[in-house]
């Protein structure tokens, strides 16, 4: 699946699936100006890190299209790149991204010049995430034991990723070598990444899946329905610290209960040598409505506050391993870390 988001050069617009609908109907999101990826990125048209950060980059090329005619384009452009990177605080892939972009600007590009090389750019970029995710899952496969049961909390698929995905990659990875998996998709409350989208993936290739309510995970390891747990992440601390999305913490600490094996699986671009540990990556609080209403039907009565906060922080010494495209770290994931940035 790579038709989630695709770039329409000759209307200079990107066109996002819109994940909201799924999976009771597909229809895209047509991105045309910045204000417009703020939008898809905000309300979660796209999600997921790696697909945030390919968006994000598009949305540079947006951006300089929308002001390739004003005599003084280079400040409105920087404001509208700190748009787009401030847009989701928590993943680390949207501000990666956009620094990338940055990094090509050069004082002698004009406008013209500039749009043209950052549509290569982002091509590139999203070219490279699906690369990475191949390479990320056949790493991870070899983890995955022989008629495996694999608990996953969120959507870490093709969906969250420019195609293929992370933690999904490692399964796609796992059902090609015939290794007989069944995978459990945590619902993922509020917004039922793993209901509507990890059991949408999954099924639409013929790969054995079941929803189970969140709360439903200790029941299932104490009664040995779990062979090991495989997640995404939005950003992976210099000690390997992890945050993914909410609800993600409690499964590792059952995990770690029950002797389950935990495992990220992220690309190094979700990986931000730049954050000591989990105390210092932003955790986003969501608006209130996800967490009081269930489509148009509210189930929580007026006045009564919630708590939506979207992300929650593993810390390191509840995972296993963590799988990226470069190959598997394993604790001390500071030592780790500092490898793998000093060659790639």
């Amino acid at each position: 699946m790579e038709y989630h988001i695709r770039y329409d050069a000759a209307q200079d617009a990107l066109v996002l699936l819109d994940q909201r609908l799924l999976p009771a109907r597909e229809a895209f999101f047509v991105c045309r100006k910045t204000e417009d990826i703020v939008v898809a990125l905000s309300a979660m048209v796209v999600r997921g890190a790696p697909a945030i950060g390919v968006t994000a980059a598009w949305g540079c090329v947006l951006a300089a299209v929308e002001l390739e005619q004003e005599a003084d384009w280079r400040p409105l452009l920087e404001r509208r790149l700190a748009r787009i990177a401030s847009a989701r605080p928590t993943a680390v892939n949207l501000r990666w991204a956009v620094e990338r972009m940055r990094s090509v600007w050069t004082p002698d590009l004009s406008p013209g010049r500039l749009i043209k090389a950052w549509r290569a750019e982002a091509a590139a970029m999203q070219g490279q995430d699906i690369a990475a995710n191949r390479a990320l899952g056949a790493c991870g496969a070899q983890l995955i034991p022989q008629g495996a049961r694999i608990m996953t909390h969120c959507n870490a698929g093709a969906l969250a990723t420019a195609g293929y995905g992370t933690a999904l990659g490692v399964i796609r990875a796992a059902w090609k070598r015939d290794k007989g998996i069944t995978v459990i998709a945590n619902e993922t409350r509020p917004f039922l990444q793993g209901a509507r989208l990890t059991a949408y993936e999954l099924a639409r290739e013929g790969i054995p899946v079941r929803v189970a309510c969140d709360n439903a995970c200790a029941l299932l390891m104490q009664r040995g329905l779990v062979n090991c747990v495989l997640l995404g992440a939005d950003c992976v601390a210099a000690n390997g610290d992890t945050a993914n999305k909410i609800g993600t913490y409690g499964v590792a600490l059952l995990a770690h209960a029950h002797g389950v094996p935990f495992y990220v699986a992220a690309p190094c671009s979700t990986i931000d040598p730049n954050t000591p540990d989990g105390a210092a990556i932003p955790i986003e609080e969501r608006e209130a409505r996800e967490v009081t209403h269930v489509g148009n039907a509210q189930i929580i009565p007026d006045g009564v506050p919630v708590y939506n906060f979207a992300f929650d922080v593993t810390p390191a010494r509840l995972i296993t391993a963590i799988i990226t495209d470069k190959g598997v770290l394993r604790a001390p994931y500071d030592e780790a870390i500092h490898k793998l940035f000093a060659r790639i």
